[in-house]
């Protein structure tokens, strides 16, 4: 994807993001199925809400960028960095739909019960593709985890509701996802058509 495309709010670029492919260079790739925006410090539940530190420098860097954090101590989460260089704002891949390189996502997710479940869920998905700290700050654009397009588009009308997993904010419909598809990590009872 061109720079441009990351050009734009977390709010705008999020469901733009859905049916594009993350890659690695080891040929393991994902169709993006289910994400979540995350603003600037108008945003509690965002990282970047008090400004930047070194675990979210990244997020305030340029767009195209992967800014990847530690949750919880022990699970890898990645995201989009987007709109410009200096407001913070990214979007978290929540769920990929597997499709190449399983075998080896199946290496790195030894727990998983089943292909529904390897990457359903933003620490599974990190694990299954192999992402860790090391690739936080990685150029989308041009480094070994890529984001592309293969002219298959976002849904027309992708869900929306909440995001998930968070205490703050939890009432902004910033987490979209492909209505139907069986990898996405929770179904909310609460969701509604875009």
């Amino acid at each position: 994807m061109p720079l441009d495309f990351y050009q734009r709010p977390a709010t705008e670029l999020a469901p733009a993001l859905l049916n594009k492919l993350l890659v690695t260079t080891d040929g393991r790739a994902g169709r993006i199925v289910e994400v979540e925006a995350y603003t600037d410090s108008g945003d509690p539940a965002s990282h970047s809400h008090r400004g930047p530190t070194l675990r979210n420098a990244t997020m305030f860097g340029p767009p195209g960028h992967l800014y990847v954090y530690l949750s919880y101590g022990i699970h890898w989460c990645a995201n989009v960095v987007c709109g410009q260089e200096g407001q913070g704002t990214a979007v978290l891949i929540r769920a990929l739909e597997p499709v190449a390189g399983l075998e080896r996502m199946r290496e790195a997710r030894g727990k998983a019960r089943s292909d529904l479940d390897l990457c359903r869920g933003p620490a599974r998905l990190a694990q299954a593709l192999g992402i860790s700290g090391e690739d936080d700050g990685t150029d989308l654009l041009r480094g070994p985890i890529r984001l592309l397009g293969d002219g298959c588009p976002p849904p027309p009308h992708p869900v929306s509701s909440p995001r998930i997993g968070i205490t703050r904010a939890t009432e902004l419909p910033w987490r979209w996802y492909v209505p139907g598809n069986p990898h996405v990590s929770r179904l909310s009872g609460t969701s509604r058509p875009r």
